[in-house]
């Protein structure tokens, strides 16, 4: 093996409490049985170390793919490759994980196996977009690791300008707190846009998160395009033998600073036969309660979805959060799956056609305007679409009598038809 660069730099990057992916390197390049990963792993901290003194990046794109596809390899090639020949290329490869981030150990050492056989060793569980990144393939390898790992279930996801790999939470395998199955919206969403994720022909990315409860511990809400949120819209559920046991164990005083005084909207309080009273008609499912008090609170049973629509990071604007589309629906029966599919075809084909080059769809829908947005899409204005409308000074409230005895109408004449 060829000498060791040296990395005087990068070794400060080690001298801390908190571990470093130096270090990580480091073990490859001085631990690893196969000779080509050692030699990719030294190489590839001394182009590191190269670019710290010179305070510039040595990585540049291009075009590599697998047979059929368009998208899920970022190509890297170096600039500086005379003098860091073993990693030259250096290639990631974004393969999408199971729903719920699900393995077998099996699984596990089947892909490092393959990984090792033909890329640089080092993985990352999981990248900021979802995907297992493989890091450090050249080109002639990438279509081999592909075929290899594609033949025992594995696909790759999405980058550039397609549907990106979804994400769903841990959800009902192991979350009480579960309203939705998350694990088969994630699949049924996944698998309906599976050219859309291989085949880049949209303005820009489009990403699904799936979020089993309000906690949502995806983030999706802030970082997808199409957010699904499980809800309940029936009263919580309160297990007055286990409060009062909080009660006891706890102490009032705790209760109250802890759970009744933080909760946004004055939704509880406690009795003075020290029961809970909760007022469901202003509960917003922040969730906290529920989290501090799970064996004496619990989602209701009357259990669907939020949708929300044009979360994202800054681009061309600031950060957005979703906009609430369907305020609540039921996600059962096969219809239901149908439905939500049938209404992302909807948006997608509608940014798509609407939507300006390298714009997500909510910035779309700032340019454009909600109401052009959900008229585009099919979907009437509803007024749980606004949250707490007492609240919100800048919503007009002129003339929402006679949009409310419409709305009402319309309902009337949904029910009876």
């Amino acid at each position: 093996m060829a000498e060791h660069f040296e990395t005087p730099m990068l070794d400060e990057l080690e001298n801390g409490p908190w571990p470093s992916f130096i270090s990580g390197f480091k073990r490859l390049r001085d631990n690893h049985p196969e000779e080509r990963i050692r030699e990719v792993a030294n190489s590839l901290l001394g182009q590191l170390e190269h670019s710290y003194e010179t305070r510039k990046g040595y990585w540049k794109g291009g075009t590599v793919s697998v047979f059929g596809y368009g998208a899920g390899i970022i190509p890297r090639f170096s600039e500086v490759e005379q003098k860091f020949q073993a990693s030259k290329e250096f290639h990631t490869l974004r393969v999408q994980p199971p729903p719920g981030n699900y393995y077998t150990t099996d699984m596990l050492r089947q892909l490092s196996d393959s990984w090792e056989k033909y890329g640089s060793g080092l993985i990352t569980f999981h990248g900021q977009t979802g995907n297992i990144m493989f890091i450090g393939a050249d080109t002639e390898n990438t279509q081999t690791f592909f075929d290899e790992i594609n033949d025992y279930g594995w696909d790759l996801g999405g980058a550039g300008p397609d549907v990106r790999t979804g994400m769903s939470c841990v959800g009902a395998a192991r979350c009480e707190q579960s309203c939705i199955d998350e694990q088969r919206i994630h699949r049924t969403l996944q698998n309906n846009f599976t050219d859309d994720v291989h085949r880049p022909a949209l303005p820009y990315k489009f990403k699904f998160k799936i979020s089993g409860c309000p906690n949502d511990c995806q983030n999706s809400i802030e970082r997808s395009d199409f957010s699904v949120i499980g809800t309940w819209r029936d009263d919580m559920k309160v297990d007055q033998e286990a409060f009062k046991e909080y009660l006891n164990t706890k102490g009032r005083q705790y209760l109250v600073d802890n759970v009744i005084s933080r909760c946004p909207t004055n939704a509880l309080s406690i009795n003075d036969d020290d029961t809970l009273a909760v007022d469901n008609r202003n509960c917003v499912r922040c969730m906290h309660c529920l989290n501090v008090m799970p064996k004496a609170l619990s989602p209701g049973d009357d259990r669907g979805a939020t949708i929300c629509i044009g979360g994202k990071r800054t681009l061309k604007i600031g950060d957005l959060m979703g906009t609430v589309i369907v305020p609540f629906k039921k996600l059962e029966t096969e219809e239901d799956f149908e439905s939500l599919v049938e209404m992302a075809e909807e948006v997608i084909d509608f940014w798509a056609e609407n939507g300006l080059e390298h714009e997500r769809c909510g910035e779309m829908i700032e340019r454009i305007g909600l109401v052009n947005f959900l008229e585009g899409i099919g979907v009437d204005v509803d007024p749980n679409m606004v949250n707490n409308p007492r609240q919100s000074s800048y919503v007009r409230m002129d003339e929402w009598d006679a949009e409310a005895e419409k709305w009402f109408e319309r309902k009337a004449e949904e029910a009876a038809g």
